[in-house]
This record gives C-alpha cells, structure tokens and sequence, in this order.
C-alpha cells in the first residue's frame, strides 16, 4: 500500500504522515464542536443553572474554550423547534471544515475512500444539514450529530474518515511496536508506546476472536498521539496524547453508562474527568447522541505515567461488547448489580467476552433448565430465585468458568457442566442461608430453657422473687422467634427451597412455644416447692439445653454437608443420635416427676405446677427429636445429591 501511494502521489512519503496528522488533529476538533452542538442544544431546549463545560476537551483539542463556552450559555429557543445561539453559524463552518480536513488527508491515501466520503458531505450540504445560520431547528441537530441511525448523518461520517485514518496511517507504519503501529516518532516516545501496549496485550486475548483493539501511534507536533478503535462500534474510539508526564485521553462512546464503567476503572490514578455528568435533552434523539469524555493525568514520573498508560490500554478489552453483557445480566439481576459484577470482572481480569460467546443467556438458560428446574422458574430472576447476594456470586463464577473455560479450549458442554454445577453449589448456599434463619431461632429457644434453668436455680436457693420477669422475658423471646419464623418461612416459599426447611422451622417454633408456656408456669408455682422436685424439674430442663445444643450443632454441620465435606456429615448425623438420646433422657425425667407427685404428699398448686412444668418441658424434647428426624432427612437427601 506504501509503495502504490508513493507511485500516485510522488512526495507524498513526506506529505502523507503530515496530512494524517493534520486530518486526525481535525477529528480531535470537530467531536468537541458537535459535542458543542449537542449541549447548546440542550441548553436551549432546558435550560441549566450551569450549562455544560467543555473547556478540558476544549484544550485538549487546542479550540479557545471561552468561544464555545458563549455559544452553550447563550444558547435559547425562538420559534417552536428551533434555537439560537451566539456563534452558531461560525460553528457549524468550522465543522465543515473540520470535516474537509479529515477528507483530504483520506484522499492523499486512499483516493476513492476519500472521494466517496467528499460526495457524502455535499449531498449533505445541499441538503441545507451544513447551511451557516446562528438559528436552527433542534432536529437538525440530530441529523448531523446522530451515531446510531441507520441513515447518514455527519457524525457518521466523522467515524468513518477516522477509521480510514487509522488504517491509512497502519499502512504507512514505519514499524510495528508490540503490535501497535508507529510512524514519526520520536525516540522519548517508545517508553509511552511500550507501556501502552504491554498493557492492551495483557488481556487483548479476553476479546477471544471479536475484532478491534488495533493501535496506531504517531508523532503530532510536540505530542505522542496513541489511538485504538477499541471494537467495531463506529463511535468508540479513545485518543491518548502523551506530553512529557502529562496524559490526555480523549474518550467517546454512545453509551454514557459505558463511559462511566470505564473511568471508574481508574480510581486508583488520579487523574480528573470531564463530560460524564452530560445528558441530551427530549427532540435531541437521545438514543443516537454520543458522549466525549476526556481526562487528564499528570504523572510524578515518567514511571507514573506509563503505569497510568498500561492501565489504559488493559481495560480497553472490557469495553468490546459491554452494554450488551450489562443487557444481558439485567434480565437476571437488577440493573445496579449488573454494573457491579461487570467492574468485578474487569478488575479481576476475567471480562465478559467468553461468557457472550458460549451464549450467554443460553447457556444460563441451559444451566437453570437441567440443575434447577423446579427451583427457578421460567424468565424468573436469579436475584428473587436464590436471593440477591447469591446470584451475584454465581454469575461472577459463570463469568470466570466461561473465561477459563474457552481461554484453556474446553467444550461448550464442559464449561456448561461446570456452570450447572456452580448453581447447584449455590442453590445449596441459599438453603444453608436458610438453614442460618433456623439456627436463630434454636438461640432464642436455648435462651429461655437457659433463663428457666437460672430462676429454677434461684429457687433451690430460697430466691423466689423476680418470677414474672422471667415469663415477660420468655414471651418476649417467643413473640421473636415467630416473626423469624414468618420470615423464614417466606424466604422459603420465594427459594422455592427444599419443603424439609419449612418442617425444620416449624419443630423450632413449637419447641419455643412449649418452653415459653413453662416458663409462664414456673412464674405461677408456689413459692416454696419442695428441694426434690426442683432438682428433677433442674436436671430435665438441662435435658432439654442439652437438646437444644445438640439440634443446633448437627444444623450447623449440616449445612456443610453440599460443599462435601464428610466429616460435616458425620458430626450432624452424630448430632441426631443425641438428640434421640436426649428425647429419651427427658421422657425419663418426666416420670421421675410424675413418680414423686403421686407419692409424695404435696398441697394441689405445687403437684399441678410441677407436673404441666415437667410436661411442657418434656413436649419441647419431643419437638426437638421430631427436629432430629427431618435433620437426617435432609442430611441424606443433600449426600444422595
């Protein structure tokens, strides 16, 4: 290509890289002045306290901030559909020629590419779309700053003379450095260079075989210019300009939210950002506006700004078909959460690419169809499925399988295989969450046998006062642990959850119910009871903590027991057997009772009390080894599993 320009054009090894240089200056210019456009119209339509400032893109650009900065604040509506501004003919003059600029340095490389772009913009101006007025209609504003439409638009041509730019100037390369192609550099500029491109080529293989992160570097006056075209999207292109320590990124996108992931990628630099506060207005066709972002860092050293450079060019990756994964992980989480674990990915240096191409939607379809088909139900979000903490988790996890999946050339149905089995694991984590509601609320039940224990305690010892307190305690404790178990119980109902749970959670607040009713009947015994009754009624309410105990103990084994670990298996399964041991113990003790009531020779208050004292507590050990049962149910279900 080299060799045909310079047969074409004679001199042009000389004038060519100064045409592009001036041709990409000229791009640099005119994304300021249609931004300018596009914020004048904006003002106009609603007018702001503090209309938007483009004096850092401005500078970047080499444009005199304070005449563009007229131009949007004075900007107003007239008649209907249309606005004024101060300099408003001038601007759209210097955008033609902006624009004309970009053409003649396309023409200089590549003649009909040049000539079929200098034939786009004059059907454009004969159309009226270049007509120098400082009045004009809002929708002629988006006609010529449109990025997405389908028709043509100025804009759209601007991205097109830049990319044929870029690959003129990748043509003309004098050399190629790690990848990035160079022309008229100097030799302080290589470190620059190097840096940048040891960072892009450090995740450049996330982007799998979508296309883009083409880099061309070059000499601009007294700065390195480093452009990438990031993707295929015509509007997103970043612009580096490299001064000494100083670094300007020129960034723009057509999606705002996309430009925000982005700079957030940086808060570790410090380096200040301008244009992401930016909106269009209603009539502006919001859904074809683009953003310019620009920012600024300014290195102690060289060594600074090339740490900032490299991570630049890394993150670059992680824009190529971003807004598409954010769509896609927002029909299964909310729209924050989606944002949250793309920066998560990014950051970890996992990205998204993979994930899009094994199917992304698909293959979480795949994966919830065979692993949970009776847990997650049709087109339902996996943050109301499984709970939103972890349904994040598992898609960073599908996220990271997908990557290190295809990066290590696995199949499609292996990394699916290992996606099935991560929700599996996480479906168990959301019943072990429950499993923690449960465990809550065998503390509330340990708490009154342990403060019934106490005050019977307190009365072997000839301290009776303080009865009530003890039955206002209980019931207040009761009236918790229902609400936990309503709580519980509708966690379940949305986890569609094993049904074993909800039994799990009903032994409990039974157990707590027959606690609380003891505890009310030890507030109501005599005051003086005889020293042997109390001891039994003491020895079977240690039963019962110790039953207690027991349940929570195998509960909290068992919810290992998915991730594994047989040991976990073990204990619960063991924690059972006490439980049974313990049921047995009680029923033991309650005859003891019952034995020495009917002997002895005790006044009617103290042979009723300690009798339904006995009974109540008996009841709630019998409640607990029933919990004993569904606990080895699920035990085994889970190692089936």
């Amino acid at each position: 290509m080299k060799s045909q320009i310079i047969k074409e054009l004679g001199q042009a090894d000389i004038l060519l890289p100064s045409l592009i240089a001036d041709g990409l200056a000229a791009n640099d210019r005119v994304k300021v002045r249609l931004s300018a456009l596009q914020a004048a119209a904006q003002h106009a339509h609603a007018p702001e306290p503090r209309p938007t400032d483009l004096s850092a893109e401005c500078r970047a650009a080499n444009i005199a901030p304070a005449e563009l900065a007229s131009l949007i604040g004075g900007a107003h509506a007239t008649t209907s559909g249309r606005f004024a501004a101060p300099g408003l003919a001038r601007l759209v003059q210097d955008i033609e020629s902006d624009t004309r600029a970009m053409i003649r340095a396309v023409k200089a490389g590549r003649s009909t590419e040049g000539n079929a772009a200098e034939r786009r913009l004059d059907t454009m101006q004969r159309a009226g779309l270049l007509t120098a007025s400082d009045d004009i209609a809002f929708e002629r504003v988006a006609w010529l700053t449109a990025a997405q439409d389908e028709s043509d638009s100025l804009h759209r041509l601007v991205m097109d003379l830049h990319k044929a730019l870029n690959r003129i100037a990748a043509d003309c390369a004098e050399e190629i450095i790690d990848g990035a192609h160079v022309y008229g550099v100097a030799a302080e500029d290589r470190s620059a260079i190097v840096a940048f491109m040891r960072g892009l080529n450090a995740t450049r293989a996330l982007k799998f075989d979508h296309p883009g992160l083409d880099t061309m570097a070059t000499r601009s006056g007294d700065r390195l210019l480093i452009q990438n075209d990031i993707g295929t999207t015509d509007a997103h292109v970043m612009v580096i300009a490299v001064d000494g320590r100083s670094v300007t990124v020129t960034y723009t996108d057509v999606h705002q939210a996309r430009a925000k992931f982005f700079i957030r990628l940086f808060d570790a630099f410090a380096a200040s950002w301008s244009g992401l506060d930016r909106r269009t207005g209603a009539g502006l066709a919001d859904e074809n506006a683009f953003v310019l972002v620009t920012g600024q860092f300014h290195g102690a050293d060289l060594q600074a700004r090339d740490e900032f450079l490299a991570a630049l060019g890394a993150a670059l990756v992680f824009l190529i078909d971003w807004n598409k994964a954010r769509k896609l992980l927002r029909t299964w989480v909310s729209k924050d959460d989606a944002l949250k674990i793309l920066d998560w990915a990014a950051r970890n240096r996992i990205g998204h690419r993979a994930f899009l191409e094994l199917g992304g939607s698909e293959l979480l379809g795949g994966a919830v169809r065979n692993a949970a088909p009776n847990r997650i139900g049709f087109g339902e979000r996996l943050d109301r499925a499984l709970g939103r903490t972890t349904a994040i988790e598992f898609l960073k996890a599908a996220l990271r399988d997908a990557t290190e999946g295809l990066l290590a050339g696995r199949s499609v149905r292996v990394v699916r295989d290992q996606i099935e089995a991560d929700l599996v694991r996480h479906l168990d984590r959301a019943d072990g969450a429950l499993l923690g509601i449960v465990l809550r609320q065998l503390g509330l039940a340990h708490d009154i046998a342990a403060a019934l224990s106490r005050d019977l305690g307190a009365f072997q010892s000839g301290l009776t006062g303080g009865r009530e307190l003890l039955a206002a305690r209980a019931a207040r404790i009761e009236q918790k642990a229902d609400r936990i178990a309503i709580e519980a119980r509708q966690e379940i109902a949305r986890l569609n959850a094993e049904p074993l749970i909800a039994q799990l959670v009903d032994r409990v607040e039974e157990t707590v119910d027959e606690l609380e009713q003891a505890a009310f009947i030890a507030s109501l015994a005599p005051a003086a009871m005889p020293a042997d009754l109390l001891a039994a009624l003491a020895d079977l309410c240690n039963v019962a903590i110790g039953a207690i105990e027991a349940a929570a103990s195998g509960l909290a084994a068992a919810a290992d027991v998915p991730e594994g670990r047989r040991v976990d298996s073990d204990d619960a399964l063991a924690a059972v057997l006490r439980l049974m041991d313990a049921e047995h113990a009680a029923d033991a003790q309650e005859r003891r009772i019952t034995t020495l009531v009917f002997t002895g020779t005790f006044d009617v208050a103290t042979s009723l009390a300690a009798l339904e004292l006995a009974r109540a507590v008996e009841r709630a050990t019998d409640r607990m080894a029933s919990f004993g049962h569904l606990l080895r149910q699920y035990i085994l279900i889970d190692l089936a599993g």
